[in-house]
């Protein structure tokens, strides 16, 4: 399901004409709709882990710089990674910044980084304070673009039905609709979110050869 098509789809289900969404041509914004779209999204991603709100980057360190910057769409690590001269994987240890201060006290505590903190919105803080330049590399948690921007995404494409009765809720909310119709969307989408949750926390968690094939007990 592209953007036209929820658009439409949810003018259909509710019966309603929002702001702008008969005036404007296909290629338009509608504000209102396009609020109930966003809010469904985040919604959804905050629920569940998938693979299309993970991100990777890399990058190096700087020797005698303990600070890191944090890219301008994270939201939350998943792992950070220091490599060192041999091209060996070290996994930093999430603490907090107090810990890192009290048992690295100044930037002279140098050495290869063990540990990391998020220190401001904007930076890690890294200890030791590297004593070279290792390679990092940083998996992490960010909102990817709204299909209300992309026209396409992940979510519309294999999992439509949440991103429906998650927008479908918020029109309906903003509507104040009556409460046996709200309901059923919200039934929907705990059913729809259900079923993401099995794929999202689930069946890209495991693989056959190591967790071995879902199996269901006969009666």
């Amino acid at each position: 399901m592209n953007y036209s098509q929820l658009v439409s789809a949810i003018q259909s289900y509710t019966e309603n004409d929002f702001p702008g969404l008969t005036t404007s041509p296909p290629s338009a914004t509608f504000p209102a709709v396009n609020t109930f779209i966003q809010q469904a999204e985040q919604r959804i991603y905050n629920a569940v882990q998938l693979p299309a709100i993970r991100r990777n980057v890399t990058g190096v360190t700087t020797a005698g710089n303990r600070y890191l910057t944090i890219p301008t769409d994270w939201l939350a690590t998943f792992s950070l990674a220091v490599v060192d001269v041999d091209g060996n994987y070290q996994y930093l240890l999430n603490k907090d910044v107090n810990f890192i201060r009290a048992a690295y006290p100044t930037p002279y505590d140098q050495g290869l980084p063990e540990y990391y903190a998020i220190f401001d919105a904007t930076s890690f803080i890294l200890g030791p304070t590297p004593d070279a330049m290792y390679g990092l590399e940083l998996h992490y948690y960010y909102y990817p673009e709204s299909i209300v921007t992309a026209g396409t995404t992940w979510l519309g494409d294999n999992f439509d039905s949440a991103l429906l009765y998650g927008s479908l809720i918020e029109a309906y909310t903003y509507m104040k609709g009556e409460q046996d119709v709200s309901q059923e969307y919200q039934k929907r989408y705990e059913e729809a979110m259900g079923l993401l949750k099995q794929l999202g926390d689930g069946k890209d968690r495991r693989d056959a050869y190591r967790s071995g094939q879902v199996r269901y007990p006969v009666k």
